[in-house]
């Protein structure tokens, strides 16, 4: 069922929480096995919340869009009572959080049911989903390939079907790679427009938080519950509350939709190009737009990571270097050796990419581009040939996504349900109009261009 079903179901009293909350942890206990997508599941605390759902249905209270929906985070979501892994050996000693993160608070507000933290890749600083603590997250449509990072857990759970909706983050492309990879929908929110607060932090220039889901009413019930300002958060924008939901179903026919062009077909597999082209197909696009320096965006991107990154984390590499992934080591290392002249270029560089971007949204409402070059690698896949040159994989998966979210832009990944495998694309709108963005991908999931076909693997 979907969140929106199992909401209905339960508020109509046709099913209790308690039989949603039951029926998922049951999907967890069954495929989990296959797809090590959850590393805590919280089930005492699902149960005693579905119970209290129920009881307020019983006496005539409100319960909220998301009664009894079952839903689960990645585990660098401050989980009260867990302590906050982030995907690492060393935050396992920190003590149990003694608050949920905003978000957590906001869906469960809205009548959600936390079941549990998910599987991610060390601190973020991944794109494979892969890790070396907790073992892979695996992808449900075929447990040998990846399920994306770093949110890997997230996109694992939902692709396979375990819970209608998963939360994320997203750096440089954490919500759309395992969305791409995994056939589910994702939305990364234009930069500030939901809380962090209580999240354990990558690069906080660049940082994202935002829901996964199987179908855009889902998105939307989930992104809508958890707008809004945030004192707690101090890179939370102001706005209030701009529902989307009641949106979806509006005409896109006036709507300006582009491809983007050069860099952005160009580093991609024949599987991208097919997905990009049956969206512009059914979307009635011909336009293609050039977005400036793309190359050099990215460049910009890989530079301040790294360097927030290890800024972050460099007490920790001096302490306790040999509990890291060594890969996550090495680059966190590698960044806090960068000249600071480069941090300065990076970030004047990312000011007047922005502003030329921007630029671009006065001609066009969305544009399309691949979410990722390829559909999802085998699991220990280490080089790829994009474009003639043999690279790695984990640093090149987010070659289409790290110049979008290096300036924030509101994205939804949907995906094209291609054989064998699932691949995503892009639909980039102009910053706080996630709703655009929502429809569009709505119009197309009513044409049945973009679909998150059943787990495959399981």
């Amino acid at each position: 069922m979907s969140a929106a079903d199992i909401a209905q179901a339960v508020s109509g009293r046709k099913i209790t929480a308690l039989d949603a909350t039951e029926a998922a942890l049951s999907r967890i206990a069954v495929h989990d096995k296959v797809l090590n997508s959850f590393t805590d599941v919280t089930a005492d605390r699902a149960r005693a919340k579905a119970k209290a759902i129920d009881a307020a249905i019983a006496a005539g209270q409100p319960v909220g869009p998301l009664a009894g929906v079952p839903f689960a985070v990645k585990n660098l979501f401050d989980v009260q009572g867990l302590s906050t892994r982030a995907g690492s050996k060393i935050n396992r000693d920190l003590p149990p959080s003694p608050r949920d993160a905003t978000l957590i608070e906001r869906m469960e507000a809205a009548g959600a049911v936390l079941v549990g933290a998910l599987n991610m890749g060390e601190y973020a600083y991944d794109f494979t989903g892969e890790n070396v603590h907790d073992g892979p997250s695996r992808n449900p449509h075929d447990p040998t390939r990846m399920a994306g990072g770093s949110s890997g857990g997230s996109g694992s759970a939902v692709g396979g079907a375990l819970v209608p909706i998963a939360l994320g983050s997203d750096t440089n492309g954490s919500i759309r790679v395992p969305s791409s990879f995994c056939g589910i929908f994702g939305l990364k929110p234009t930069y500030g427009r939901l809380s962090r607060a209580r999240s354990f932090p990558f690069v906080a220039s660049l940082d994202h938080l935002g829901p996964f889901a199987r179908n855009v009413k889902d998105l939307a019930l989930a992104y809508d519950a958890m707008q809004g300002p945030d004192a707690d958060d101090a890179g939370c924008a102001g706005r209030s509350l701009e529902p989307t939901l009641p949106l979806l179903t509006h005409d896109i026919g006036g709507l300006r939709i582009a491809i983007a062009g050069g860099y952005f077909q160009k580093n991609v597999f024949p599987e991208a190009v097919e997905a990009v082209a049956r969206v512009a197909k059914a979307l009635g696009a011909t336009k293609t737009i050039e977005l400036p320096e793309v190359a050099r965006a990215r460049a910009a991107a890989y530079i301040i990571t790294t360097t927030e990154g290890a800024s972050l984390h460099l007490d920790r590499l001096r302490k306790r270097a040999n509990d890291f992934d060594p890969a996550v080591r090495d680059r966190l290392i590698a960044g806090a050796m960068v000249p600071a002249p480069y941090v300065d270029k990076a970030q004047k560089f990312r000011r007047w990419y922005r502003a030329k971007v921007l630029e671009l949204f006065k001609s066009v409402d969305v544009i399309l581009a691949p979410a990722t070059p390829c559909t999802a690698p085998k699991l220990g896949q280490v080089n790829f040939v994009l474009d003639g040159a043999e690279l790695p994989v984990r640093a090149n998966i987010g070659i289409h996504t790290q110049p979008i979210s290096f300036i924030g832009l509101p994205v939804v990944a949907v995906p094209v349900p291609l054989e064998p495998m699932p691949i995503g694309v892009q639909l980039i709108a102009a910053p706080w109009r996630e709703d655009i963005a929502l429809r569009v991908a709505y119009a197309l999931e009513q044409m049945g261009v973009a679909a998150a076909p059943p787990p495959r693997g399981l």
